[in-house]
């Protein structure tokens, strides 16, 4: 019994460890017979003699239990929505850091994973949110799908990343913002100027040139038309978001893709976020970021211990982490984090976050997630027609 319960799937165990009760009923119920014969046997009559069959019965229901919960423990089922590179590499060192910890990762792109969470709202899955846009978490805290918890550290980061309403539930770790990636090459061969503002991508020379992630699938996306709604005004940022729309040639799932398709020249410019500009830059790409003047939309990523989960004491050890050691991992990779005194500023780009600080709207998060559903709503009627086929 215990070989092949060793042996099921992770979810499966999970079902096994939520519905104990049932469980060990079911596991009496399914040994009745094995029990019958064993009170024959010979075996049991021997034992019988020197201890009474109550204690028999009763250390078998307690090994039984005791199992159940050992088996369970030190394993982290976690979901999130973060960068697929940054996410393994964080998850590594965590592992690193408490080697008797099992994280098991379900990675999906920030509208897909909330899709998927909101529908394992009633029957959660996962232990842990590692990662996910502030504009999507905070309406799964509005659902009550969050633990309470305070993590140890949290009053000495930017309290921009503080959950303020009673009792905290989530924290931001890092975030990132908007930007524009531009290929040289290509432009030049395509005699292309280079921008300067988000204003200046809606001129009819760039048709067909600008890749640019669906707000619907994805967080960049998102973050930047909620900015541009704020910048500009309701009517002024749908009127700029029609005429952009003619000169895009497609919206993709991800927010790093689009800055990729600039890399490789597939398009000239990419709408995407300054990290994934830096890692194509250092690659060798022949890429420009550009930082519209008008300042950029910003999002914060933050974690989170899901209600119902079984491991509260290995939960509770990742989000301390992510205020300890994971937060000086963060400042090595990225360039908002809650925590500016342990950015590690890129020799090679010495003024780039800087210039992304500078250049941050004062972002209402609590307004970008309370009408997130309406706005992607009122852009998939207008623009979806562009999007990338799901793979």
């Amino acid at each position: 019994m215990c070989v092949s319960l060793r042996g099921t799937s992770y979810k499966v165990w999970k079902i096994f460890y939520l519905k104990k009760i049932f469980w060990i009923k079911w596991y009496f119920k399914l040994h009745l017979v094995s029990i019958i014969h064993f009170q024959e046997s010979a075996m049991f009559k021997l034992l019988t003699r020197i201890i009474p069959i109550s204690s028999i019965v009763a250390t078998s229901f307690l090994v039984l239990l005791s199992f159940n919960t050992s088996a369970y423990a030190g394993e982290l089922l976690v979901y999130s929505s973060t960068d697929a590179d940054n996410l393994k590499y964080y998850m590594e060192e965590f592992q690193k850091d408490n080697p008797g910890i099992k994280v098991n990762v379900v990675r999906e792109s920030t509208g897909t994973m909330a899709a998927k969470l909101m529908a394992e709202k009633d029957n959660p899955q996962a232990d842990f949110l590692f990662e996910m846009a502030a504009t999507v978490a905070l309406n799964m805290e509005a659902e009550g799908m969050f633990y309470e918890y305070t993590p140890k550290g949290m009053d000495k980061i930017d309290q921009r990343y503080v959950d303020k309403s009673a009792p905290v539930t989530w924290v931001g770790n890092y975030g990132w913002a908007g930007c524009i990636c531009w290929n040289r090459i290509e432009a030049e061969n395509l005699g292309l100027p280079k921008p300067k503002t988000w204003a200046d991508l809606a001129n009819p020379i760039y048709k067909g040139h600008i890749s640019m992630p669906n707000p619907a699938s994805s967080g960049t996306g998102y973050l930047d038309v909620s900015s541009w709604i704020q910048l500009m005004g309701k009517e002024k940022a749908w009127d700029y978001m029609d005429a952009l729309h003619k000169n895009v040639a497609v919206y993709t799932h991800s927010g790093s893709k689009p800055c990729k398709q600039a890399g490789s020249g597939e398009f000239a410019i990419g709408i995407s976020w300054p990290g994934r500009a830096i890692k194509i830059i250092k690659a060798g790409a022949p890429i420009d970021m550009i930082i519209p003047e008008e300042g950029i939309g910003w999002e914060m990523q933050v974690v989170a211990i899901m209600t119902g989960t079984d491991n509260l004491p290995d939960a509770k050890r990742l989000m301390d982490w992510t205020l300890g050691r994971g937060m000086s991992l963060f400042g090595e990779r990225q360039s908002i984090i809650a925590d500016p005194s342990k950015i590690t500023k890129d020799p090679d780009l010495p003024d780039f976050y800087d210039e992304v600080q500078a250049k941050l709207i004062n972002n209402n998060f609590v307004w970008a997630a309370a009408n997130k559903t309406r706005i992607v709503g009122e852009w998939k009627q207008r623009y979806d027609g562009k999007t990338e086929p799901k793979k």
